[in-house]
């Protein structure tokens, strides 16, 4: 069982979807800063000075010993208080759209890189008109004809 389970994880598949985990989780906490620390303090300042990760509305009662702020999204919810976080739900939502939009640009650029069914083909077709040309050489060299 464990060389089955060596076998698996040495095949290729697998190591490549590992680093694309890996690669995907940094990928993300770079986004996810590009939204909360550049993106939405912009879009923030540009609607004056509005905090979107502020926006939310109470669902329930505010516990009795809660001292902190009643616009406090953060504290209130780690208070336990029932809250409706539209704001935050919009900046995971700009978050979403900003990766996919990366990742787009990321496939979209790795595909103009990599060759095109039709060129694999047009390159087999010629390795295989090459081939045939060296075996067409060959059987002449083997009669004897003189080689040009």
């Amino acid at each position: 069982m464990l060389g089955e389970f060596k076998a698996f994880i040495a095949r290729g598949n697998v190591l490549d979807l590992a680093v694309g985990v890996i690669i995907g989780a940094a990928f993300a906490t770079i986004t996810k800063s590009l939204t909360d620390d550049l993106i939405m303090p912009l879009i923030g300042a540009l609607f004056g000075g509005l905090d979107f990760s502020s926006y939310f509305v109470r669902l329930g009662a505010v516990p009795a010993d809660y001292a902190g702020s009643l616009q406090d999204y953060a504290a209130l919810k780690a208070a336990g208080v029932p809250l409706l976080g539209f704001g935050q739900f919009l900046s995971v939502v700009i978050n979403f759209l900003i990766l996919a939009f990366m990742v787009f640009l990321l496939v979209r650029f790795v595909t103009r890189l990599m060759p095109t069914r039709e060129e694999e083909a047009a390159v087999a077709a010629e390795a295989a008109d090459v081939v045939l040309l060296r075996e067409i050489r060959d059987a002449i060299r083997a009669r004897g004809a003189p080689s040009s």
